[in-house]
């Protein structure tokens, strides 16, 4: 059984940071692309950062709104991927979801195989 589990969410204030954690059982997470979603309240999901397989030189994409200040990184010993987030705003406040792919754009939900539960994060001014 396939399971992702983020972690790391919290609440804090604006220009604080806070790293999340996506840990894996059931798949090898250095075999799959990664990505990292956000969801706040009445809003769509959307793309925060990605990372593309091991093998293929993991290349990492961001979004615009993060680039500069969220960083992915993978952890293959430790089968985990994390996001991390500095000089948060409170426009970063939403749900966050690690997701795991086989292929495919990595901006695109629906190309993601594997979800995470989600952790909430919450920044205020």
């Amino acid at each position: 059984q396939v399971q992702l589990r983020d972690s790391g969410g919290g609440s804090v204030q604006a220009g604080d940071s806070l790293r999340l954690s996506c840990a894996a059982s059931g798949i090898t997470l250095s075999n799959y692309g990664m990505g990292w979603f956000r969801q706040a309240p009445g809003k769509e999901r959307e793309f925060v950062s990605g990372m593309g397989v091991s093998w293929s030189g993991a290349t990492k994409y961001y979004a615009d709104s993060v680039k500069g200040r969220f960083t992915i990184s993978r952890d293959n010993a430790k089968n985990t991927v994390y996001l991390q987030m500095n000089s948060l705003k409170p426009e970063d406040t939403a749900v966050y979801y690690c997701a795991a792919r086989r292929t495919g754009d990595p901006e695109l939900p629906g190309n993601y195989d594997y979800w995470g539960q989600g952790t909430q994060v919450t920044v205020s001014s």
